[in-house]
């Protein structure tokens, strides 16, 4: 008697890397089985985790057996393409894609845990929608599919308009998943949508392994639609029919991933979405210079919302100069202005936002008489004081000039290196305001104290003065805010980047955007070293188009995206010779292979100290992306890739 079994062959691709130049094994089933299936199979003497990427024929080598399935449903199918092509578009090796898309610990035994409890809520009944958030809905609904970018200026409803977006794919039977750029604003969201939807499933990072197993182990097995929200890994829950992707606040850097692999959550959602046959919605009161030129170029539909969504008294605008020193005679760095406004704010019961943006506070060179820093001839970016050389560097092109003893404008000694933290902030305020409820919100918070655990509160008003970061500028909405205060609005603007005007823009733009949202009257009060710089002018007069126009300019004349595209490459040693000479000979080589090509440095990274090691880095520009991702993928182990880089830092 013989038994004829049938025997099924599958390309399985193992969530660890096994070997470097090899992605995916072969392995045999009896039974047959789908792709996107998460299976166990023998890996020498290790079991390993891994997705059946194809069916594939029987080869001429003994097969080994799938032992084990581990969830009885498939990924679904445009999500197992999505993997493949970020791996080749990211130039990574697959296994490290599924290590991003496959939430952890996939084989564990879990008991059933509770769901994650959401604890924020809003009281908005009888929104009645303007003409052109009902006109950005239309456009949206009707779009069949693809990119679609939401400039709307704050407090104009962008909200709303994803509401209605997402109940229109409900009622065609597909769902939406809502990206936002912070966890903290995670509540928020969340709180908005569940007065509208009985099902949404959030994931981020604060939660648990276990609590974000069952929230995807909740959307793969879902029979019905569902409304997903979360940071940039929410991208990749397992939503069987998508139909809309929004992304909020998209112009905010933390869409792309710093890690391997560096994708951008707004790239890959649009590639997602076109395996989905669903669209993309970017939503941005300031979108990025390059996603806009984009748009522009692929005549991309770009919907303008130029009204707030709700009759407010527009804010006043106070610009300090902080070269000034009459204008602070009640404390050094928070003008008399700025505490005046402050007073008046908590004695009527309304609440107070204080922004520092920290990310400019590396030592940079800045003439306090008349505002002068030091900039690179041939890269138009500012130059970094290394004060064990006492040198000025630029961090581009190597360039690199004596400390000036004084400014070479004006001829004053008056130069400074340094700036002030958000701690010092907090110190001198507690010290004028004894009685009020303080919080402050950055990098250094512990995990009870972040601004996603304390949102309630401060949209209830339990918080009169807000002290904090970046974190502070995205898109939060908090109705008793009447005073932003920012500290110094010109921090960031000397850093050696091609965006880092665009960024400060952003948050400025931002930031100030907070306040003018109710009946009461409000104020920015922003302090400067450069009250006449272009950059903040534009950002507090919400004047996007000039900005836009004057940086395209400057993008186009230092040779920047969106007219090129960049490849960053970074080595690390122990020693700064070995990490120089590294930098050096991997210059040589690509300058002799590459000669077309634009190759700057090498020179030592911004954070030229990290971990104990000296890090020196390479940047290579190329009308043609397929030309880095070659460059990319022929790496050698010991450096660190970065292809389409975010920042030059």
């Amino acid at each position: 008697l013989t038994i004829n079994t049938t025997m099924y062959y599958y390309l399985v691709a193992p969530i660890s890397v096994v070997r470097a130049d090899e992605p995916a094994f072969t392995y045999q089933s009896e039974s047959e089985l789908q792709v996107g299936m998460i299976v166990v199979v023998p890996v020498g003497k290790k079991k390993l985790v891994g997705v059946i990427t194809s069916p594939t024929k029987k080869p001429s080598f003994t097969t080994k057996s799938i032992e084990q399935i581990l969830v009885e449903k498939p990924l679904p199918t445009p999500l197992v393409s999505l993997a493949g092509w970020m791996s080749d578009y990211y130039a990574t090796h697959l296994a490290l894609v599924f290590q991003t898309i496959l939430p952890t610990g996939l084989s564990k035994k879990r008991r059933d845990s509770k769901g994650v409890p959401v604890h924020a809520t809003r009281n908005r009944t009888n929104i009645v929608l303007k003409t052109e958030q009902q006109a950005a809905i239309k456009a949206i609904t009707e779009h069949p599919s693809g990119t679609l970018l939401l400039h709307g200026v704050p407090g104009s409803g962008k909200t709303q308009v994803y509401i209605e977006a997402a109940r229109h794919e409900l009622a065609a039977g597909k769902s939406s998943i809502v990206l936002v750029p912070e966890i903290a604003l995670t509540p928020q969201l969340v709180a908005e949508f569940m007065n509208h939807f009985p099902r949404v499933v959030v994931t981020h990072s604060h939660m648990t392994e276990a609590e974000r197993h069952k929230a995807w182990l909740e959307v793969m097995t879902a029979d019905e639609t569902v409304i997903i929200v979360g940071p940039r890994s929410a991208l990749f829950m397992p939503v069987p029919d998508l139909g809309l992707i929004v992304i909020d606040e998209a112009h905010e850097p933390s869409y792309k991933q710093d890690q391997s692999p560096r994708y951008s959550a707004l790239r890959t959602a649009s590639v997602l979405a076109k395996l989905h046959k669903a669209k993309v919605v970017l939503g941005s009161a300031t979108p990025s210079i390059s996603d806009y030129y984009l748009a522009e170029q692929t005549k991309s539909s770009i919907i303008k919302l130029t009204k707030p969504a709700v009759a407010t008294e527009k804010p006043s605008v106070e610009l300090i100069d902080l070269r000034s020193k009459e204008l602070f005679r009640e404390h050094r760095f928070l003008s008399d202005a700025l505490l005046t406004r402050m007073r008046e704010a908590l004695h009527a019961d309304q609440q107070v936002l204080l922004f520092h943006n920290r990310r400019g506070t590396a030592p940079t060179t800045l003439c306090t008489n008349c505002g002068w820093s030091s900039l690179c001839e041939t890269c138009f970016v500012p130059m970094t004081l290394h004060a064990d050389k006492h040198q000025l560097l630029c961090h581009i092109c190597g360039r690199n000039h004596r400390v000036p003893p004084s400014c070479p404008e004006c001829g004053n000694p008056s130069i400074v290196f340094r700036g002030i933290g958000t701690k010092m902030i907090e110190d001198e305020v507690r010290k004028a305001f004894p009685k009020a409820n303080i919080a402050r919100f950055d990098a250094d918070n512990t995990a009870d104290q972040t601004l996603d655990k304390r949102y309630q509160e401060i949209y209830d008003g339990h918080i009169d003065i807000m002290i904090g970061t970046q974190i502070l500028a995205k898109g939060l909405d908090v109705p008793r805010l009447s005073v932003v205060g920012v500290m110094q609005a010109d921090n960031g603007l000397h850093l050696p980047d091609y965006q880092a005007e665009e960024r400060v823009f952003q948050l400025l733009y931002q930031v100030a955007g907070r306040v003018g949202r109710g009946k009461h009257e409000s104020h920015v009060v922003v302090q400067t070293f450069l009250p006449d710089h272009a950059t903040i002018k534009h950002a507090l007069e919400r004047d996007y188009d000039s900005f836009y126009q004057e940086q395209l300019g400057e993008r186009k004349r230092g040779n920047f995206p969106p007219f090129t595209y960049l490849l960053k490459l970074t080595t690390s040693y122990k020693t700064e010779a070995g990490a120089i000479r590294a930098a050096r000979t991997m210059a040589t080589k690509l300058r002799g292979a590459y000669p077309h090509l634009t190759i700057q440095g090498p020179t030592p990274a911004f954070y030229e100290r990290m971990h104990g090691n000296y890090r020196w880095q390479l940047l290579i520009k190329s009308k043609k992306r397929a030309e880095l991702a070659v460059i990319a993928d022929s790496m050698p182990v010991g450096w660190q890739v970065d292809l389409d880089a975010a920042n030059l830092l």
